[in-house]
């Protein structure tokens, strides 16, 4: 089983696509189930309909999963299993406060040395805490040894007892914190390999650590995804706008060609352009860089502008909006012209809109409509020109500029006689 397991605290981010993505690949490549979890644990930081959100970009991914679970419907499990611990001694009540705690990290970062967990909660007496009515947290006891394990990206990977420290697993509410819940549902779920962002190494020794104390013997593997770059060679946050799936679909970049991007970014790939169903066949966890991959936003206009040559010419009307698929073979006249959705549909658009009325080339413009009013249907756009040419007795510059601001609204653009073919049934639509 592998999950790809979101927060619903805000838009998604490119990161955690390319952890859906990979996830999803490799279970069906494994002939595992794939299951969406929706961690949902931290109520303070749930956004309402952001769960909504996450489970409509997988849908026009194709990532279909198999189960969807939400972490909180867990709650009460991972309360029974922290007081386990507890009453195994493998865990103590903490009742230092947020203040005590913050004093704490304050002298150790004036000793320039990384904050530890004191451990002066972990000696009180069964007789101490029960007598402290003070709200408290529990804290897991740190390892007594290394915990170590094999990264399928990073290699092996160890950690000491002091890198684990004293965690806490519950907060005073009684609420789970995001490792203990994490480590909990992937057994229950019975995860076998767990691949996300490498920005969560240091709580995989810890989720090891929460399972082996529950005595949890069933190996998880992990593989620890690169983080992606900006362009500024920096890790990408949220003030990246190209950090957000919803912004790349507004800036009108298509599903195919984001998660051909995205399989593509750090990766050593038999070809360039690829669907998800053909990267299936030979994408392989191994193939990934180790390091840091940087996003490059024209590359990805490339892909996009590959994927729109290459779809249906009525998908492609589909993604503009449009049900004919003459539209469709219209987009990829003026690839040349742009690579996105956003970039082409205002270009669509200007053929079907209103033609300016002022105009140098208004008077020519008026002629040129109405000799297409009455002209009969050709199938090529030599016997339409001559015809026009025939009927208003324009020629040059002033037959093909206000023929051009006439069918397309613009004054520069591609061959009129490679948009002929696309336009002739909506002539009279387009000069009424």
């Amino acid at each position: 089983m592998l999950r790809f397991a979101p927060s619903p605290t805000g838009d998604m981010h490119i990161g955690n696509l390319r952890v859906a993505i990979f996830n999803y690949i490799v279970a069906k490549q494994r002939g595992e189930r794939f299951i969406v979890r929706i961690e949902d644990t931290d109520r303070e930081r749930n956004i309402e309909g952001k769960d909504r959100e996450i489970l409509e970009i997988l849908n026009l991914f194709g990532l279909e999963y198999d189960d969807l679970y939400y972490q909180s419907k867990n709650l009460t499990i991972h309360q029974h299993m922290a007081i386990k611990l507890l009453e195994e001694r493998k865990a103590f009540a903490c009742f230092c406060t947020p203040e005590e705690l913050e004093s704490e990290r304050e002298a150790a970062k004036s000793k320039g040395v990384a904050y530890r967990y004191s451990g002066r909660c972990e000696l009180l007496s069964d007789e101490e805490v029960l007598k402290n009515e003070k709200p408290f947290t529990i804290r897991l006891k740190k390892p007594e040894k290394e915990v170590q394990f094999d990264d399928l990206i990073k290699g092996k990977m160890t950690f000491r007892p002091d890198d684990i420290d004293s965690f806490v697993i519950m907060r005073a509410d009684k609420s789970p914190t995001y490792n203990f819940a994490c480590a909990v549902d992937d057994m229950l779920h019975d995860i076998t390999l767990v691949i996300r962002g490498e920005d969560h190494v240091s709580n995989t020794p810890k989720q090891i650590h929460i399972r082996n104390l529950i005595g949890y013997d069933k190996e998880i593997e992990y593989a620890h995804l690169p983080i992606i770059l900006n362009e500024d060679g920096k890790k990408m946050s949220k003030r990246d706008s190209a950090s957000s799936v919803k912004w790349l679909f507004e800036e009108g970049f298509l599903p195919e060609a984001i998660a051909n991007y995205l399989i593509l970014l750090g990766n050593k790939t038999p070809k360039e352009v690829f669907t998800l169903k053909e990267a299936l066949e030979w994408f392989d966890l191994e193939n990934i860089s180790k390091a840091a991959a940087k996003f490059d936003i024209d590359k990805l206009r490339f892909l996009n502008r590959e994927h729109m040559k290459l779809m249906d010419s009525k998908e492609l009307s589909r993604a503009f909006g449009f049900a004919d698929s003459a539209i469709g073979e219209l987009v990829k006249c003026y690839l040349e012209e742009g690579s996105t959705v956003k970039e082409i549909k205002p270009k669509i658009e200007a053929i079907f809109s209103a033609k300016p009325k002022e105009s140098e080339w208004s008077e020519e413009m008026a002629q040129l409509a109405e000799a297409i009013k009455s002209a009969p249907a050709f199938e090529s756009f030599d016997e339409f020109k001559s015809y026009l040419m025939q009927k208003t007795g324009l020629k040059g510059k002033k037959f093909f500029k206000p023929l051009r601001l006439l069918l397309t609204g613009a004054e520069h653009g591609p061959e009129l006689s490679h948009l002929y073919p696309h336009l002739k049934s909506y002539l009279l639509e387009i000069v009424k």
